[in-house]
């Protein structure tokens, strides 16, 4: 499978899912995955057409107020309050994503679900990538005592593919430093 992104500055390495960004102050890359709901209208576009949809309801529901039928107007706005509601809920969840970041041996996952926001850190040494459940489910992340299921903006027939790429970049990743062996001499 051929990647959309150039091939990176450092080892060449192609990524499908994510990208390598410089952190200042690091000589090692980031790796960093954003996976996020695939939203054609921006929350403000959709709140632009829900005033066009209001206005052009009324103005029409307004016609027929004066020519003496009351109860279109009471329908025209029942239907833009629960055309309303279901934007509302549209847009709560339109920023919605998962971000993981592979920064040297730590390993972190944070998700944003409407309002609420949940971070999980894991040791790349101890974290174990499998399916959740079978082919084409969510890709689990596991390790000290802790479990994550990701995945659920990929389309089920890449999650194998993005579980892969995650297991080539933590075998990439650099070893932790090994403290030095203390070489003083103690009575």
């Amino acid at each position: 499978m051929s990647s959309p992104w150039p091939s990176t500055a450092h080892g060449g390495v192609r990524w499908a899912f994510g990208r390598e960004r410089l952190v200042q102050g690091s000589s090692a890359p980031v790796l960093e995955w954003l996976l996020r709901r695939n939203c054609s209208i921006t929350p403000r576009q959709m709140l632009a057409f829900y005033a066009s949809l209001c206005a052009v309801s009324m103005l029409i529901s307004g016609l027929f107020l004066w020519q003496g039928a009351p109860f279109v107007l009471l329908f025209a706005g029942l239907e833009l309050l629960v055309v309303g509601v279901a934007l509302l809920a549209f847009a709560r969840h339109a920023g919605d994503r998962e971000t993981l970041t592979l920064a040297g041996r730590s390993f972190s996952v944070e998700q944003r679900f409407g309002s609420r926001m949940a971070r999980t850190d894991f040791t790349a040494e101890w974290l174990s990538i499998e399916p959740a459940a079978g082919q084409g489910s969510l890709v689990q992340l596991s390790g000290e005592g802790r479990t994550v299921c990701i995945g659920r903006f990929v389309r089920p027939e890449l999650r194998p593919a993005l579980a892969q790429e995650l297991r080539r970049a933590l075998r990439r990743a650099p070893l932790a430093a090994a403290p030095a062996p203390d070489n003083t001499d103690t009575p």
